[in-house]
């Protein structure tokens, strides 16, 4: 956060040529982001701040730069650590060599488990790491009424959020669209504290158009992240709305969006990965990635920059962040070209803190939180027994979308879709203790032939869902998940075929990234191994109890048709 104690006057003789600057930084192309130009100078820092760009000769510490490439640091638009599967301390250990020096970010993983408990532990974890960290207060705790969360955040709740993290600059994304454009009263009294207080309002609104659309822009609903297609984007940048591009380990909206941005846009337009796996974000980076992606795809390169750094700090309100320019703070990333854009060095506050893919930067002892179980499990027993009623000719499946968290609602003849070898049975188990609940229903698109996969992240309530073939495998995946106080696990009849402990809150693991990714990689190849070929199956397999993505979806309740936004029968 901004340290409004700078000393203007040493920053003035700085900037005048009158003293030395702390650090100076020469013979770089500097990427101004305010004129889309690229400028040969000399990069003056006195304390944490950039007290110039020009003709400077007089550091404390000279650093040649040799030609490189100057940029600001990167600002991921809209994240969800918890998604990383890493506390705060080791995400930033993984980001920042990657170039990233600030996130936007919801922690409504967390806070739907644990409530302001979560809060508390994200904000204070967080400090002290040469990684800014903008917490956002979730706005659907839980999302809907249709499922079962451990926590609950109402206006209350963000006032005590507030009191503990002032610089919050938003709600985070509105995900309850339906309870927006119907009318909700507790929904539409979050949206009036929330501008009382002066918090930008994020938006979330996958395929809402027209009339609904316009509702929910009046509700001063700001942004999407949302977006498949150029023609919904176009018709959001044309009524106000911030286009947050995505290209997260699940999602990957990218290519469909890119040919909408365009010279009189781009300025509306910024990217954000929504959720990174751990070795996604240790083996092709994070922003990084796609900003190479991004100029592969036709973008041009500053423009790219732009759509990283000043855009996202322009919309959060972020001042002095954004750009390289006099009085901003000093986060750089040195880069060799503007076509790999491979990762040089790293500068926070006007401090070097990762070099050549290492990182540098501090480290701090994450606050104390519960980590005894999360997990509440009622007795099983036969209810994951997955029969047709009397008289029941027809059953729904949801249908999963590679590479999209979307999904299909199918209707099918109920013996045949039990017979299917490409549908698996799937259970939504609540886990927080509150009332047992446990959601039946049919997914296809994972094609698993054997065995099960289970997991305690299953957005947004973070029941533990289970999927599978047979019931005897989804149940010991589940009592797996339970004996580990939460995480992930891959089972094959009796066998343990490979398990991911995440004891923090069920969603995130104390150990450090390369760690963390090693064990989800060995969980994904134990995917494969029951005929799942899905790109990120433990990703999409956490979408499909979230009931706000259409089109059909599956909670603790039961199954959920989010275009109805209703609670719906699985047999018919």
């Amino acid at each position: 956060m901004l340290d409004w104690n700078v000393d203007y006057n040493k920053l003035r003789m700085v900037a005048l040529g009158e003293k030395p600057a702390d650090l100076l930084l020469v013979n770089g192309k500097v990427i101004s982001v305010f004129s889309g130009d690229i400028i040969d100078a000399n990069v003056a820092v006195a304390g944490s701040y950039i007290a110039g760009v020009g003709n400077y000769k007089q550091g404390q510490t000279i650093v040649d730069l040799k030609g490189h490439y100057l940029i600001p640091g990167l600002i991921d638009s809209h994240i969800h650590i918890e998604s990383s599967m890493l506390t705060p301390q080791a995400f930033a250990q993984a980001a920042v060599p990657h170039g990233t020096t600030a996130v936007l970010a919801d922690p409504h993983e967390i806070v739907n488990v644990m409530g302001l408990e979560g809060w508390h532990y994200m904000v204070n974890a967080s400090r002290h790491l040469p990684l800014d960290f903008f917490w956002q207060i979730p706005s659907c705790v839980p999302a809907t009424h249709m499922e079962t969360a451990g926590g609950a955040i109402g206006t209350q709740d963000m006032i005590e959020a507030l009191e503990l993290f002032p610089d919050c600059p938003a709600l985070a994304e509105m995900m309850n669209y339906p309870g927006v454009v119907y009318g909700s009263a507790p929904v539409l009294e979050l949206i009036r504290q929330a501008n009382e207080r002066g918090l930008i309002v994020e938006g979330h609104a996958p395929g809402l158009r027209g009339l609904q659309l316009n509702a929910y822009l009046a509700s001063s609903c700001s942004s999407d992240h949302e977006c498949t297609s150029a023609e919904e984007a176009q018709e959001k940048l044309q009524l106000g709305m911030r286009l947050l591009i995505r290209g997260g380990s699940a999602a990957k909206n990218l290519q469909a969006l890119l040919p909408l941005v365009n010279e009189h846009n781009y300025h509306r337009c910024a990217f954000c990965c929504d959720d990174r796996h751990p070795a996604d974000l240790l083996r092709e980076g994070h922003l990084d990635h796609i900003l190479r992606k991004a100029i592969v795809a036709g973008l041009p390169a500053v423009r790219a920059i732009q759509m990283a750094t000043l855009n996202p700090a322009v919309h959060y309100r972020l001042i002095g962040r954004g750009a390289i320019a006099p009085g901003y703070l000093a986060d750089m990333v040195l880069m060799d070209n503007l076509r790999d854009f491979n990762v040089e060095q790293v500068y926070k506050q006007g401090q070097l803190v990762a070099k050549q893919g290492q990182y540098l930067g501090e480290t701090n002892a994450a606050s104390d939180i519960n980590t005894g179980s999360s997990i509440i499990l009622p007795e099983l027993g036969a209810r994951l027994d997955m029969n047709p009623p009397p008289g029941a000719s027809k059953v729904k499946v949801i249908e999963v979308i590679p590479d999209e968290i979307l999904s299909h609602s199918l209707v099918m003849p109920a013996r045949e879709a039990l017979e299917n070898p490409d549908i698996n049975r799937m259970a939504v188990i609540e886990r927080h203790g509150r009332n047992g609940n446990v959601g039946l229903g049919l997914v296809k698109g994972f094609h698993i032939n054997k065995g099960a996969l289970a997991s305690s992240v299953s957005h947004d309530s973070h029941n533990l869902i289970v999927i599978g073939k047979d019931k005897e495998s989804m149940e010991k995946a589940v009592l797996k998940i339970a004996e580990m106080g939460g995480g992930m696990a891959v089972v094959e009849g009796d066998q343990i075929l490979a398990a991911l402990a995440l004891p923090v809150a069920g969603l995130m693991s104390p150990r450090a990234a390369a760690e963390v990714a090693a064990n989800h990689e060995a969980l994904e190849a134990a995917a494969r191994s029951l005929g799942c070929n899905l790109p990120a199956p433990f990703m999409t397999l956490s979408f499909l109890a979230l009931p706000v993505i259409p089109e059909l979806r599956l909670t603790d309740m039961g199954l959920v048709d989010v275009n109805a936004f209703a609670l719906v029968d699985l047999w018919d």
